[in-house]
Parts: structure tokens; sequence; C-alpha cells
């Protein structure tokens, strides 16, 4: 085990699609942790949802051996991290593990969106950062033109930016060179009480929770009783370790080190992320600093398809919450769905990943309802109540005004595409527009936008707009007025409350007909017609019909008299409306999900 002064803590940060899962990868098999019989690409990424989407999702961390020029042998702790804007969260619990960062810019599309954020969240850290030029094998590679924007838009020294192609494995022992030399070594004294943070956890059906830490004073050893400094509960420790190409038993772990912890701890909802770890005989006298609270913004019902698996989604959630603590829930039921839960997410994105962990790992089939975002409803009373879930909406004679939550959005993209955008922008509300233009040929648009007109199909527009081109990056900034309307879908003149959404008057007619076309194209035929409206309050603002079965009641009236044939048809018409009177609509689950889905996922 190497002393503190030959360990590194470091993670690699980066935009979306710059190459920090293969530049992991690389370094992996440079430091010959795996053998090449068990190596795969995307090594760390061990969800299947990562490895098939080829995003991280996860943060994940593991311990490399390295043999320097100087001849000494250091221990470097890496934990990769997500980049994509709705997993700022893993990043930013992954930095807090960390002295230092590689952040990793792509040698042809330069300094993007993430880049910067994920910058900022590291610099908040104080941590050291060298910057990595990763992909110089493609043909449109500009590794001078990035230099400069290295120095330019991030402030730090584009001279000493590491060139690489991590696909290639070009130039990989001079990033763990610039590793060993840049960041500087852990702080904590291995005597002192114990203090770790836990950073992550995982639920192991056969030994309970993993708790994932980085011990930043003190030691930690098998056999210890410990003590979470802010859930309360004790236990004996009965394995430490580091993470290798699986996990490592180890004698201690000590100051300096990330590892994981085994405890027999049986309950879930006992682990908090954040939470500080010392020794229940010899206390630290207060914990770290956590993490702050993630605010969920896009809320969603989660339904189980059948009512007799609702405990499975709830056993299933809450071990899920274990490994992803930005998910936030509360129970909820409706009438035409039964029990289920109101979840809070950080976006989109984070919503299908859960949705898919769900269906996949815990073999659930899931209804969710339409994604909204958190408005403030004043009433006329001087009360103000926080709405994200249309069937609490109060009655809108109480109302006095709403407000909605606005975003700042920094678009990074081609000069070329400044129209589209800007057209799509302003489609949806967009104000206060800004241009920066950071190199010859690339725009930086910052505009506001009212968070829900982002959160339902706005990323999939922009990438078809600007070609795949535009990167995307948003932080909340406040809450402003806005003219909010309750919009219900009705079939055959019942109110489904599960499609109900909170949407902007200006909206509302566009997102009725975009639901009622998808239900009249999901919903089976029956024996009566059945119309399918959108409306707000008692105004019909949008409608379909789907037509009624009809048979030839005629057919067997060869010629002959016409008013036995409008007898017939009368005593046909008759029936129906009866039929139609008593006649229940069922309403399948692909037609819920087909109204989730946006023009583009079609």
């Amino acid at each position: 085990m190497a002393d503190k002064a030959h360990t590194r803590n470091f993670s690699i940060i980066a935009h979306i699609d710059h190459g920090k899962s293969t530049l992991a990868d690389r370094l992996i098999q440079h430091c010959g942790v795996v053998g090449e019989r068990d190596f795969h690409n995307q090594y760390l990424d061990n969800l299947y949802l990562e490895q098939e989407r080829g995003i991280t999702i996860k943060s994940q961390a593991i311990t490399l051996p390295y043999k320097a020029a100087d001849g000494q042998i250091y221990e470097l702790n890496l934990i990769d991290t997500p980049g994509h804007v709705d997993f700022t969260y893993e990043v930013s619990r992954a930095l807090m593990s960390c002295e230092g960062a590689l952040l990793v810019v792509d040698a042809s599309q330069g300094v993007e969106a993430q880049t910067l954020a994920n910058m900022y969240l590291a610099m908040e850290l104080d941590l050291t950062i060298v910057p990595v030029i990763n992909k110089i094998d493609l043909p449109s590679a500009d590794v001078e033109s990035t230099r400069e924007q290295i120095s330019e838009d991030l402030g730090l020294d584009g001279d000493e930016a590491v060139a690489i192609s991590a696909k290639d494995g070009v130039n990989i022992p001079a990033v763990l060179e610039a590793i060993v030399q840049h960041l500087p070594p852990p702080t904590g004294e291995a005597a002192a009480p114990l203090q770790a943070l836990i950073f992550d956890a995982q639920y192991d059906p056969y030994r309970g929770t993993l708790v994932f830490i980085r011990v930043k004073e003190g030691a930690l050893k098998p056999g210890e009783t410990i003590r979470f400094m802010h859930g309360g509960g004790t236990y004996k420790v009965e394995e430490v370790g580091i993470f290798g190409a699986g996990r490592v038993p180890a004698k201690e772990l000590k100051a300096g080190q990330v590892g994981y912890v085994i405890a027999g701890i049986k309950t879930v909802a006992d682990t908090n992320v954040g939470d500080t770890i010392t020794n229940a005989e010899r206390p630290a006298e207060k914990p770290l600093p956590g993490f702050k609270e993630m605010k969920p913004v896009v809320f969603s019902s989660i339904y189980p398809v059948a009512t007799d698996d609702y405990p499975d989604l709830a056993d299933a959630i809450e071990k899920l919450k274990l490994n992803d603590a930005a998910l936030v829930y509360q129970k909820d039921s409706s009438q035409a769905l039964g029990f289920g839960f109101r979840c809070g997410f950080l976006g989109l994105l984070h919503l299908e990943v859960v949705q898919e962990r769900l269906e996949r790992e815990f073999g659930l089939s899931l209804i969710l309802t339409v994604p909204s975002v958190r408005y403030k409803v004043y009433l006329s009373t001087g009360e103000m109540l926080e709405v994200e879930n249309p069937a609490v909406y109060p009655d809108p004679s109480t109302i006095d005004y709403c407000e909605e939550p606005f975003i700042k959005a920094t678009i990074f993209m081609p000069e070329r595409y400044i129209g589209a955008v800007m057209e799509l922008c302003l489609e949806r509300r967009g104000e206060n527009t800004n241009f920066h233009y950071p190199t010859p040929g690339r725009v930086e648009l910052s505009i506001e936008l009212p968070l829900a007109e982002v959160i339902y199909d706005f990323y999939d527009k922009l990438k078809t707009v600007t070609q795949g081109y535009g990167s995307f990056d948003y932080e909340l900034i406040d809450y402003r007025r806005t003219d909010l309307v309750k919009l219900d879908i009705l079939v055959n003149k019942e109110k489904v409350d599960a499609l109900a959404s909170l949407v902007h008057r200006e909206r509302a007619r566009i997102r009725a007909l975009h639901a009622v076309n998808k239900l009249k194209d999901s919903i089976p035929r029956q024996q009566f017609k059945v119309p399918i409206q959108g409306a707000i309050g008692g105004t019909i603002i949008a409608r379909a019909d789907i037509g009624a079965f009809r048979k030839d009641v005629t057919a067997k009236c060869y010629g002959g008299d016409v008013s036995r044939k409008r007898k017939l048809l009368e005593k046909q018409k008759a029936g129906k409306k009866r039929m139609k009177l008593v006649g229940d609509v069922p309403i399948p689950q692909k037609a819920f999900l087909a109204v989730l889905q946006s023009d583009t996922d079609n």
C-alpha cells in the first residue's frame, strides 16, 4: 500500500462524448490492473444502460498501481464521472473525494457547455486541474486552436495540456506522468480520529449495503465499530478494501485512500450519500461538510401496469435511491392507474434512466405520467402553494397569479446554426439573448427560457436543428409570472387524471392536439364512436374521434324497399347509443406512453 506522498486521487471530467471513459480504459490497460482476457471497452461503465447508450451515468472508482519515470510506485485512485447535464450531481460527489481532475477537451469540437460547467464545479472545490486534449487522431482535429481555447475560455495553461488519442492509446504515459507531477497528494493524518466521506453506495443481496468512502482523517480496519454521524446507526466493520478489477480486500484504509466498507448494513435507508463515518469509540468532533442538496426540477408519477406489482415497485425504488441519491419520491394515487409514486428527477435523461433501470433491473412494467415542473401558485388569500402535480392544482377562481421557474441556457454551436436555434428558442418563449464568439466559426448563445419548455423535447429538437453539433447546459435562475392553465384530456367525456398537465395558455392547444391525436392512434376502436377531447375547464380546445366498427346490417337486403334498409340502420344506431351509455373505453398502456413521446421520437 503506497504512503500518502505516493497517492493521487483524481477524477476525469469533460463534456459528453469527449472521451472520458475511453481515456479511463487506456489508463487501466497501461497500469495492467485488468488482464487482456477480462478487459472490455467502457470498463468502468458496468451498468448495461451505460454500455448500450455509450454514456456514463454512475461515478465508478478504481485503484491503479503505477511505476513512475523516477522508479517510484504510486497508487492512483481514479473516479470516473458522467458528462451529461442531468448527472452533474454525480460529478460533484466524485470531485469531493479528489484533490485533482483531468479536464478532457475534444480536439475537433473544442470547449463546450459541460466542459465549462464541470470545470467550475472542480474550481469551487479547489481542485488542481490538468487539461488533456483528446482525439488528435481525427482528421478535423485542431490541437493549436484547442490550446488557445483552453487558455482564453478556461483560463488554464493551454501549452501545458497533454495532447493524446485515447482511442489509439497515443501519449497515455504522458497523462500518467502529469497526474504524478502536477496533482497534489492527499492530506490527513492516519493517527487522527476517523472521518470518512460516503460518496456512493450499492446494494448487494448477499452482503447488504456496500458503502464507497474516501478516508479524510484516521484509519479504518475490519472489526472496528463505526457510526454514521448524520444517520446515527452503529455497525461492526466486516471488510474494507480498494477497487481493483473487482473488490480487493485490504487490512486497513488510511487517510487519503478511496475504498469500500462492508458492515452488515441491512436496510437501504440507513445509508445517506454525503454522511460521515467515524469510529464509535473515538469519534471525530464534527462531520465533514456533505453535499448540497440537489433540487429535483422534473416531476412525473410512476405506476405499475398491474396494481399487484405496487409492493415490488416500492422495494425497487428504495434500492435504486441508495445508488441514485438525486432521486426524490413520495406516494401517489390515481383513479385511472391506482397506487404509485410521485418522483422528482434532475432532468428528462435522468427520468428515462430511472425508468429503464426499474424496468430492467427489477423486471417491472411501468406507466409514467406527463413530466411537469414545480410552479408557485399565489391564491387570492395571499397564501402560496408549490404545485408540481396537476391533481392538486387549485380552483382557477381562487388563484391570484402563478409563477414558473426560468433557466439560463448556454448553447454552444457552429455559427451556421444560429438562425435555426434562435427560431427554436423564441418558439419556446426565450428572452434576453446574448451572443459570445469564443473562436471564429463558433457561437456561445445564452438565453433565458421557461424550464417547462425545456423538459419536454427541447434537447432532442436542438440536436436535430444543429445536426448533433449543438451542446446545451443550464442553471435555474428565478421564478417569473406566467399564464398557467390545467389541461384535461377526456376520453368518452370522462377525465383521465393521469393525462392531465399544467401548461402555459399559449402552448395548451398545441399540447392538446398532440395528446388527442396520439390517443386516437393508440386506443382500439369500439362498437360506438369515442370522442377524445382536450379541455381547459369547461372549454374544449381540441378534439379527435375514433370511429365505431360498422357492421353492414343491410347486406342481406338485395334491392327491395329503401325504408327497410333505413329501419335496420336506425335499429343499429339505437343499439350503439345504448352501448355508449354503458360502454367503458379501456385505455391501453401504449396510449399513455404515446402521449409522453414527442414528435421527434417517431
